[in-house]
């Protein structure tokens, strides 16, 4: 099992981009990101810090629905 690595947020949000989420707003240090499927539309907030914490990005990955390995391939 690959260790989760611990990342800027802009570095982040790029990886998550070219996987076809759009940044909708940021409000503070949160930005607001969509991404639209043919059964939903799914919504992250992403913590603008640097570095964004191991665990946090680990829940980040589990609700954008992509393995440690899809978020690798998108650095």
């Amino acid at each position: 099992m690959t260790k989760i690595p611990s990342l800027p947020y802009d570095q982040v949000i790029r990886a998550l981009q070219r996987d076809g989420w759009v940044v909708v707003r940021q409000k503070g240090t949160h930005v607001r990101i969509q991404k639209h499927t043919p059964t939903e539309t799914l919504k992250l907030t992403i913590p603008a810090h640097r570095p964004i914490k191991r665990s946090t990005l680990s829940h980040i990955l589990e609700q954008a629905k992509l393995t440690l390995e899809e978020f690798d391939e998108s650095l």
